[in-house]
């Protein structure tokens, strides 16, 4: 099971809907490089079948992906207390800069905005984030040491 935003989830359906589109364009593409003759060197041949390789993978990868998931967000989340899909601002108690990151099931492909900062729902500091509260300080372990952070706000 995969935990993840409807938001994510659409996401991923969206990426399945446009590679699943796309496989009779790659295979127009395959019959007319295969109509040119002969396959060993026909690099337009070579080409088509690698894309559609990877799209069929891309298609395996994303399906599984859909099959695991479940969408967070069904229950009740009291408004002061950090869930999956909700962006907070976070003060770090050690140095007193602020930040704004996102709670996600899965990073996007394009890392969100360049002001938000993604982090997964089960990396250390998503763990963290998980079912804190606004004004409650958090332990982050991370590979260069502990931190902590103040939850500020939560913007969404």
């Amino acid at each position: 099971m995969e935990l993840m935003s409807k938001a994510d989830k659409e996401r991923l359906e969206a990426q399945l809907a446009e590679c699943t589109q796309f496989r009779p364009v790659i295979a127009q593409r395959i019959a007319e490089a295969r109509a040119q003759g002969d396959l060993k060197e026909n690099a337009d041949y070579h080409a088509a079948r690698e894309d559609q390789a990877m799209n069929e993978a891309k298609i395996r990868e994303l399906e599984a992906k859909l099959s695991r998931a479940q969408v967070a967000g069904a229950i009740d989340v009291p408004t002061d207390m950090v869930f999956l899909g909700a962006t907070v601002r976070l003060k770090d108690v050690g140095n007193g800069r602020e930040e704004v990151y996102r709670l996600v099931g899965q990073l996007s492909e394009d890392g969100g905005p360049d002001e938000v900062i993604e982090v997964t729902a089960t990396s250390p500091m998503g763990v963290a984030l998980m079912k804190a509260r606004i004004s409650e300080t958090v332990r982050v372990d991370l590979p260069r040491g502990e931190k902590r952070f103040l939850v500020v706000a939560i913007l969404e």
